[in-house]
Order: C-alpha cells, then structure tokens, then sequence
C-alpha cells in the first residue's frame, strides 16, 4: 500500500485494506499522541479553512504538533488575499510553497479534488460543501471498532440530515466496505443522496425510514446528525424539518445496554444533555479519535511510516 504524497479528497479512493491499515497505525498513535513525538519535525501542514470549524481544523493542527511539527493557515478567508479576488488555484498555488501537506475545508462541492489538480503537494479533504469529509469518517470507524471492538457484524444508524450532511456521506461509502446492516433515518426532505445510495446498493443491507422509535431497539450505533441549516437554498424548508429528531433518555427506552450514540458535532439540540453521563455517549470520545487518526495519516502521507 503507498500513501506518501497521496490525497486524501474521497473515502471512495481506498479499499478496505488501506483503511484497516489506517485505523491499525491510528491505534498505533495513541501512546504517541500523550507523550508527544519528533516524527515531523520540520514538516509544516497548512490548514486553509474556508467555512467554519473547530474539530477538524485543531484536531488536524494539535495532530501536526503532537507529531514534532507545526501549522499555519487561516480559519477566516476574510483576512487573506480570498477577500481581494485571489482564486482558489492559485490560493493553493501560494502555499505549497509555505507547506509540505495542505488540509482544506471549502464551501463548494468540488473545491478538495479541484484544488489536488494544482497542488504539487498532498490534499486533504476538510469537507467540502455537502459533498464528503473522508477523515471524519476515519476517526467514527475508528471509534466504532474501539468501542465495539469490530465492526463487520454491527447494525448502524445514521439520523438526521442525510442530504446535506457530507459526514454521513463519507462514512456510508466507508461502511459499504463491511459486513453491515444500515439504517437511514431521516425526514423525506432529508433523504440519504441518490449517488450514494446507487454507490453502496448491493453491498450492504439498507433500510430506508422516518422512524427513529422503529430502529432504535434493533442497532449497535446511532450516528446523529444536526440538520445542516446553512445549506438549504430555502429558508422555508428548514423550518419544515428543525428539530425532526431528538434523542433523549425516553428515545433510548427500548435500546440495547451497550449501544453507542456518535455525533460529529456539533450539536444543536439532536442530543439531550441528559444522554452525556450514560453509557451510551461516545461523542466526545471522537474528538481524541480524531486526533489520533489525523496524525495516522499525516505520518502516512509524509512519509514517517510506511
């Protein structure tokens, strides 16, 4: 398996092998990640963030750190030349000069495969749009194996806005790769995407509802998602579908004892903050996950492990 100098833009360029390989180095990381390493040094990542963030952005900073070497970037395009007209091509074009691998979050779907077309240096895909976001769904696999202890084998359900959410997207393709039971759950205007539901057909078993109540006793995880208001074009429609979904002590009445709720985060009002002190709540778990299998991969593309 090669991954120095690989882009990271779509979970659909690597096989299962390449992402088992993936999660066994970010298990490899853990110890490394409380102890800090010089694995890096002298190595800069760029992180050039074009939509809000917190996880991705300083998971992907503290990862570059904990590994010996530094980050620059933006997190506000209104402060660089972006405001003055520059392009995105050339954006780019400007910083690999300053940086050995390059972290992108975008608004436009597209923007992370468009902007490797011009980069001399690696890629990787922050999210772009409500396209995909392949490292989050690196660290929820990795997070579902941890806590499950596999994943071939697990029923899953995703919840909430699976049309815009681009972290249900990513982790759909993903999860086609194993031997799994899936379950969309969301409201009719919030169905899954017509292209990954025709990618993933044939692979894995799929069950389509609007009941939440229906799937909650049968699964191993629930993946919650927040309804992605910023990406409606009507204001209108939001409103017809705020709030679907709501996951509270009484929802969990029927689950099993030792199901998990994931949430990419964050979270604005899917989980109630009575789940948090249960069993159940790994999403702020992820957040380390999300450390770790960033700097799986930064040691992968850079070269530090083969």
């Amino acid at each position: 398996m090669e991954f120095e100098g690989r882009d990271i833009i779509s979970i659909k360029d690597f096989t299962r092998e390449e992402i088992d390989y993936i999660l066994e180095i970010a298990e490899a990381m853990e110890p490394i990640a409380k102890k800090g390493s010089d694995m890096l040094k002298g190595r800069i990542l760029a992180t050039l963030f074009f939509e809000p963030s917190t996880r991705t952005r300083l998971s992907f900073e503290a990862a570059m750190h904990k590994l010996g070497g530094s980050a620059i970037g933006f997190a506000e395009p209104e402060i660089t030349s972006v405001r003055k007209g520059e392009n995105l091509a050339d954006t780019i074009r400007v910083v690999e000069n300053y940086a050995d691998v390059i972290a992108l979050r975008h608004p436009r779907e597209g923007a992370a495969r468009l902007a490797a077309e011009f980069a001399k240096v690696p890629i990787i895909n922050g999210g772009s749009g409500g396209e995909e976001h392949p490292t989050q769904a690196l660290l929820d696999l990795y997070t579902v194996k941890k806590e499950k202890g596999k994943i071939d084998g697990l029923s899953i359900a995703m919840v909430g806005d699976l049309r815009f959410g681009r972290t249900v997207h990513s982790l759909a393709y993903a999860l086609s790769l194993y031997h799994v039971n899936l379950y969309f759950v969301s409201p009719p205007l919030l169905r899954m995407r017509r292209e990954v539901l025709e990618a993933i057909k044939g692979k894995v078993n799929v069950v389509e509802t609007s009941s939440l109540d229906e799937v909650v006793p049968d699964v191993d995880v629930l993946y919650v998602t927040r309804i992605q208001k910023e990406r409606f074009p009507d204001p209108a429609e939001y409103m017809k579908v705020k709030g679907s979904y709501r996951i509270s002590l009484e929802t969990l009445g029927n689950a099993k004892q030792d199901l998990i709720i994931l949430h990419p985060l964050p979270r604005v009002g899917e989980i109630s903050p009575e789940i948090d002190n249960t069993s159940h709540a790994r999403y702020f778990q992820q957040v380390w996950n999300g450390i770790i299998v960033r700097m799986a991969l930064l040691t992968l593309i850079l070269g530090a492990i083969k």
